[in-house]
């Protein structure tokens, strides 16, 4: 296939966050078999040695600046993508990393009849791709994740900081995904929520759930099972959801735990602690390490993995990654959702915990047994090789594709 990808967001490195991550991954398995023409955009924060290792994944790269505003222009085009977004509904952060150039660029593309199929990297690239492209060649959107579903679950679960704003921004936002959805004749979602979600806005569109992977090289299984009582919890420190289950974790967990441990130990591990995690180093048994050089060895010397999300929705890399490194998980519906992980016909694959006493007597089970431990560790490491590496991950987005491609041929 000659492919088309479209990403506002540069992936690499794809370390950067979860948009890099599944974006970089994908390109990277269709660039072994398909011709690909990769375009972005590059900020300063881009390197040259960044763009290097990004040519080397396809078969043509390119790359567009992103358009700056200058501050005396800004409340100037503030109040136009303001009026756009009340008038069509357009997210005005979608129109404000719209780039003409780009639109032309992929409009010309399309004219001269240079690609089979094009794709957009997460709903924001939609603003490229005009509706009536569907008849000529395949369009494939992959949804990263549903704004609308966002505040609508944010509304729901009571996580909204500002219900009144949230409420309006569901309105519009759902009248805007319902426009772009008509527009590509396959999308991909991550997740069952953001499939049922938009099919509820477009019951014609073809939706398939294709969550993210785990590159098994990055993180490898972890020889022996760790006894002792360490506990760990690895995230960008940085990020409301992961400081929130930070703190709930050092603060009402860990010394409940403790009180049947004394031995017990936390490791807060990520990059660009904020206040009030740096702050936590300072409780006896809590280390915050800050930015490090890999997860792995924090993760492979772990007695457990703790993960007691809060917010947030959407299946976590996080419990990935711990699981694929055969790493016992002890977890909320929230870090578990959308993996198997126990019930009936279900292998016990992780402990689930949503109270501080269900979480208290998981980490006191896993601490006391050993054969409890193993189990989660090879049943947690057989589910993520069986379903989520990247290569199955790779090969579901590619019959998409193909599927999208066949839909045009059919039609014609």
């Amino acid at each position: 296939m000659n492919i088309l990808m479209l990403s506002s967001t540069f992936p690499y490195p794809p370390t950067r966050g979860r948009k890099q991550l599944r974006t970089f991954h994908l390109l990277k398995y269709l660039g072994n078999s398909h011709h690909v023409t990769f375009l972005t955009q590059r900020d300063e924060q881009i390197s040259d040695k960044d763009v290097e290792n990004l040519e080397k994944q396809v078969a043509e790269l390119v790359i567009f600046p992103v358009e700056e505003v200058s501050e005396s222009e800004g409340i100037i085009e503030k109040a136009k993508r303001l009026g756009t977004f009340i008038q069509q509904g357009t997210p005005p952060e979608i129109l404000k990393s719209y780039s003409s150039a780009i639109a032309s660029w992929v409009k010309e593309a399309v004219q001269q009849g240079s690609f089979e199929i094009i794709t957009c990297e997460d709903s924001i690239n939609e603003i490229y791709i005009d509706s009536k492209w569907r008849e000529q060649l395949g369009t494939v959107l992959n949804v990263h994740s549903s704004e609308y579903g966002r505040y609508k679950q944010q509304l729901e679960t009571g996580d909204s900081e500002n219900e009144l704003k949230d409420q309006i921004n569901l309105g519009v936002l759902r009248r805007y995904e319902q426009i772009y959805l008509s527009k590509f004749s396959e999308i991909v979602t991550v997740n069952q929520k953001d499939k049922r979600l938009l099919k509820e806005l477009e019951p014609e569109s073809h939706i398939t759930v294709i969550p993210n992977g785990v590159d098994l090289a990055k993180f490898p299984r972890r020889v022996t099972n760790q006894g002792g009582q360490r506990m760990v919890f690895v995230g960008n420190m940085d990020r409301p959801a992961n400081i929130n289950a930070a703190r709930f974790l050092a603060l009402e967990i860990f010394p409940a735990v403790r009180q049947r441990y004394p031995e017990a130990t936390l490791e807060l591990v990520g990059a660009k602690p904020v206040a009030e995690i740096q702050e936590l180093d300072a409780i006896p048994g809590i280390k915050v390490t800050g930015e490090v050089s890999s997860v792995v060895e924090y993760l492979h010397w772990a007695t457990v993995c703790v993960l007691p999300m809060r917010q947030g929705f959407g299946l976590k890399n996080r419990t990935l990654e711990a699981m694929a490194m055969g790493v016992p998980v002890v977890g909320s519906d929230r870090a578990l959702s959308g993996l198997e992980v126990d019930g009936a016909r279900v292998p016990l694959r992780a402990m689930r915990a949503n109270t501080l006493e269900e979480y208290v007597y998981a980490i006191g089970r896993l601490f006391a047994t050993p054969k409890l431990r193993e189990k989660l560790s090879e049943n947690g490491r057989s589910l993520v090789e069986t379903a989520y590496t990247w290569e199955k991950v790779g090969q579901r987005y590619e019959q998409v594709l193909l599927n999208a491609l066949k839909s045009v041929n059919s039609e014609q």
